[in-house]
Formats: structure tokens, C-alpha cells, sequence
């Protein structure tokens, strides 16, 4: 006789974003002070955004807008700064910028929450741009789209309580699954942008659609083993909620696809 089929409660109950990210900042790497600097960057759509910090704060003019914002930076290698602008004076939005200054190149990304959510769409849209900063010449490969991380798989340990594993499929999917914490169990494949940056530094961008949630990483793949990140997304309340996350980075090895080549 076949044993009847049993299931988990905790795994068919998907968990809301505010409860997946609570402490996955934990082992992130330290905050730093941009108090005094100013930034001009210049986008590739010949744009601009231009960005003057405190100890708190900092003034940002861009897209026709402009504001007074809190900010998190991080500095994830001497010469690169990891930037998130969880935007108050704009609900429901959010600029992160990574910058060198040393090659003074820079990437630029805008995260927005749509007003409804659309099936089969994620509702956190995200925009890429790369730049450049004043102050010096830029040198070196402009920050782009790259393949260089299809086949490979990785382990995140964000906190004690927070394991997932990635593999990246494609240029424009990655898989995951949490190997312990509150999503233990759970797993999807997701909407993924991944760029280089530099010499080991990939910008790893996903947009979930099962919840209302996207996020941007900075995996230094080539000097320490850590990746720096930001999540924006709707709460269990529907609430748009901003949240850090950050951790060790473990790979796990990766795979050549033998014939066709994926997308």
C-alpha cells in the first residue's frame, strides 16, 4: 500500500518580505560616512545626477527631480563605494549607485514600486544606467551587462539564521532557494540583471513575482568573498518598506553548457 502524501504547513505558507529580511544584514560589511562629499555623475543617457552627502543625509538632483534623503554606504573595497538612497521625499523608490574613485566609473539604479501589480510582471521595476564621475578621467571597461556568472552556483550566508543558494540560468534568470531561515523550503526562479562592474565586482539585480519585492546586490567575487546589498519592496501590510542585507559568499563550483547556449 502507498503511504499517504503528507505536506508542511511552514512550507506551503509563502512568507511576505519583511519577514524573510529581518536580520539578513547582519553579516553585512560596515556603514561609512560620506560626510562632505559631492558627487556630479554623469549617466549614459546624457543625463545627470548629482549628489552632495553629510553625516545623515544626502541632497540628490536627478530624473527631474530632487530631494533630501537619508543614506546607506558601504565601502566594499578602497576605492569602491556601494550607495542606497532609500528615498522618503519618494515613496515607494529607491537609487543606488556604485561608484570608483579610482576609474571613476559608476553604475546607476533606479528600483520603483508600480501603483497595482500586473500578472506575470514583477511589481518592482528596476533602471540601469552606467556613468561616470567628475573629478579625473574615467579609465577602464564601462560597467555593463554581463554573462559571466550563467552556470555558476553560490551559497549566501546573510546571518545565523539566513542560507540561500543561487543559480544563475540564463542573462536574465536566476534560481533560488533558502536552505534555512523563516523560508526554509522555498525556492523560485526570478527575473535577474547582472553586470560587471570590475575585475571580480558583479552587480546582481532580481525581481520577484510571487511578492512585491526587487533588490540589488554587489557580489565581490574576486577580492573578499562578500556581497553587499538593498531590498525595496511592499510589507505583509502593503506598506513599501526599505531593508539592508549583506554576507559571505561560498561558491559552490559551476557548469559549461555543452550545445545551445542559454539567452
Amino acid at each position: 500500500m502507498t503511504a499517504p502524501v503528507t505536506t508542511d504547513s511552514a512550507l506551503d505558507e509563502w512568507r511576505t518580505y519583511d519577514e524573510f529580511a529581518a536580520g539578513i544584514d547582519t553579516f553585512r560589511l560596515p556603514n561609512a560616512s560620506l560626510s562632505g562629499t559631492a558627487l556630479t555623475l554623469a549617466l549614459d543617457d546624457g543625463s545627470t545626477l548629482s549628489l552632495t552627502f553629510d553625516a545623515i543625509a544626502v541632497t540628490w538632483s536627478a530624473f527631474g527631480e530632487s530631494g533630501t534623503d537619508p543614506y546607506d554606504a558601504v565601502a566594499v573595497r578602497d576605492d569602491v563605494v556601494f550607495v542606497n538612497i532609500p528615498l522618503e521625499s519618494r515613496e515607494r523608490e529607491a537609487i543606488t549607485v556604485v561608484y570608483s574613485t579610482t576609474t571613476h566609473r559608476a553604475t546607476v539604479v533606479r528600483s520603483r514600486i508600480a501603483a497595482e501589480a500586473v500578472e506575470g510582471t514583477p511589481q518592482v521595476g528596476q533602471d540601469f544606467w552606467a556613468a561616470t564621475t567628475d573629478g579625473g578621467t574615467a579609465t577602464g571597461s564601462v560597467p555593463g551587462p554581463s554573462r559571466d556568472l550563467i552556470g555558476k552556483r553560490n551559497v549566501y550566508r546573510y546571518s545565523p539564521h539566513h542560507l540561500y543558494e543561487h543559480v544563475y540560468i540564463s542573462s536574465q534568470r536566476y534560481a533560488w532557494q533558502c536552505l534555512e531561515g523563516v523560508q526554509r523550503g522555498h525556492g523560485d526562479m526570478d527575473l535577474s540583471t547582472v553586470w560587471k562592474f570590475a575585475d571580480g565586482l558583479y552587480l546582481f539585480c532580481f525581481r520577484e513575482f510571487r511578492i512585491a519585492v526587487a533588490s540589488v546586490w554587489l557580489h565581490d567575487l574576486g577580492y573578499q568573498l562578500m556581497t553587499t546589498g538593498i531590498f525595496l519592496g511592499l510589507n505583509g501590510d502593503g506598506d513599501a518598506e526599505h531593508s539592508r542585507g549583506g554576507g559571505h559568499i561560498y561558491p559552490l563550483g559551476s557548469v559549461e553548457y555543452p550545445d545551445a547556449q542559454p539567452v
